[in-house]
């Protein structure tokens, strides 16, 4: 229901609440935006796994550190789990 979202419109604080925890890069192709974000996490034990709608979390602290070192029109490459190493 797009009308349960309206009080987003504007967008979400960042914070302890925020399921993006305190910075996300949002990813377009061109002008149309993918949904998919690089974002933190309040909750890391959800690191790795397949909660998300395709977004990769990050460790808070990555995220703050990585976040103003890109520019908006950067390339972003994403992977699938199952063309990336891993450790067992």
């Amino acid at each position: 229901d797009p009308a349960a979202y309206q009080q987003y419109a504007n967008g979400m604080p960042p914070g302890p609440k925020n399921a993006l925890g305190s910075r996300a890069l949002y990813l377009f192709e061109g002008n149309r935006d993918t949904y998919l974000r690089i974002h933190g996490t309040p909750y890391p034990n959800s690191i790795g796994g397949r909660a998300s709608s395709g977004c990769v979390r990050m460790v808070m602290a990555h995220i703050i550190d990585l976040y103003p070192n890109v520019t908006i029109g950067s390339t972003a490459h994403l992977y699938s789990a199952e063309d990336s190493v891993t450790s067992a």
